[in-house]
């Protein structure tokens, strides 16, 4: 590859850039077929642009994902031999569509399945586990294409671990394999087993992780993507110790959800009074508890981020992609059929043709936006952005390299 094409190492927004550009996924189990179908229809718009070499981790600064959005943060970022993203964009649905009738078998056996799940996970992820460790093999977290940043949580300290790009530079105990990080993110209580690993920093000492689902901390990663840490940031070392002296209007942020049951309003104060651990813990197929603790953080972080934007008359830098209504099966998080996984596909592609739709700041509602065009305009419209400043970069490191 030659340096033209190396955005990460050589071409710094701070130095030759003017937008900070920032991909997000959030987590939701199977329905990451959801975000995959949209990633598909961008990388295709950005090939058109820019030729079919290029993928989405040439256009976006940091990608972060939780849970099943971390596994296709690294899908996108992951280096082949050449150090360019092993997989396209339209390879994640077909992956999904592959693997999951395996990390979520379905049971004939359902009441038995639901009991044994009451005494341990759902699903014993040796699958899951064997599958990452074989695609991600050795590769580590610095090695990326692109930053990314993916949150865990550390049961047994209690607390959010963050793993990113940015601090695995910096510091060897923090720079995990790639399978590990997956594995942790993707640990959702109930469903998947709880994922333990040792790394070791560069004097040889170990540090231990004792991961679970990133959901539990930030289902939707877009703020902590925004995080100011490393050299992808403009400014000097002492303006990044300040968010307050970031300027927001030099973001481009593409968020995109999993889907969420909301307007299927399967839960109410009624039947929740009655729920003891188990209650909270199953109902109909879901868990209600992991539900709103997911939808909940979700939903934080996209208020605040819509507030951000809006405080700046910069609604247009923050494209969120959501789908509310889902219903059935296709709000599962680990209905792994045939017919359900092609329904998510189904639904991905509908969701293009939606109007773009943003929270309503007064009531939380997310809610079509009156005067704006379809979601599938809206990427054309990112492509165009995201292309265009591509441009820019490779042209003023051209001139910087020539003088």
């Amino acid at each position: 590859m030659g340096k033209e094409d190396s955005l990460r190492d050589e071409i710094n927004p701070s130095s030759y850039g003017d937008r900070i550009t920032v991909l997000c996924i959030d987590g939701g189990g199977i329905r990451g077929i959801i975000p995959g179908t949209i990633l598909s229809f961008l990388e295709s718009k950005l090939q058109e642009l820019d030729g079919e070499e290029v993928r989405i981790a040439d256009y976006f600064d940091v990608i972060a994902g939780t849970s099943t959005g971390g596994l296709i943060a690294t899908m996108l970022t992951v280096p082949d031999e050449k150090k360019r993203p092993l997989f396209e964009a339209k390879a994640i649905v077909p992956f999904y569509l592959k693997h999951c009738p395996r990390i979520f078998p379905q049971s004939s056996y359902g009441r038995v399945k639901r009991m044994s799940a009451l005494i341990g996970p759902k699903y014993d992820g040796k699958y899951l586990r064997k599958i990452l460790r074989q695609i991600l093999g050795a590769r580590r977290l610095h090695e990326t294409v692109t930053r990314i940043v993916i949150p865990t949580f550390d049961i047994k300290l209690l607390q959010p671990h963050i793993f990113s790009t940015f601090e695995a530079e910096m510091n060897a105990s923090e720079d995990a394999l790639l399978s590990d990080v997956c594995i942790g993110t993707s640990s959702a209580p109930t469903y998947l087993p709880a994922h333990h690993f040792k790394n070791r920093d560069s004097g040889g000492n170990e540090r231990e992780f004792h991961l679970i689902d990133g959901g539990v901390a930030a289902n939707n990663p877009a703020l902590l993507a925004m995080k100011p840490t490393g050299t992808v940031f403009p400014g000097s070392p002492d303006a990044l110790a300040s968010p307050q002296s970031l300027d927001y209007r030099k973001y481009l942020v593409l968020s995109l959800g999993t889907g969420t049951p909301k307007t299927e309003k399967k839960y109410d104060a009624k039947m929740a009074s009655k729920w003891g651990i188990i209650g909270w813990l199953y109902k109909d197929g879901h868990s209600p508890l992991v539900d709103a603790f997911t939808f909940a953080s979700g939903d934080m972080v996209d208020l605040h981020m819509s507030l951000i934007f809006r405080s700046i008359s910069c609604e247009h830098n923050y494209l969120r992609i959501q789908d509310d209504t889902l219903s059935g099966h296709v709000s599962s998080t680990d209905k792994a059929t045939n017919k359900n996984m092609k329904d998510l596909v189904k639904t991905g592609e509908s969701l293009l043709h939606k109007p773009v739709s943003r929270m309503n700041l007064d009531t939380g509602i997310f809610e079509p936006v009156g005067n704006e065009d379809t979601n599938e305009k809206a990427l054309i419209r990112f492509a165009k952005l995201l292309s265009e400043e591509r441009r820019i970069r490779k042209q003023r490191f051209h001139q910087a390299s020539s003088n």
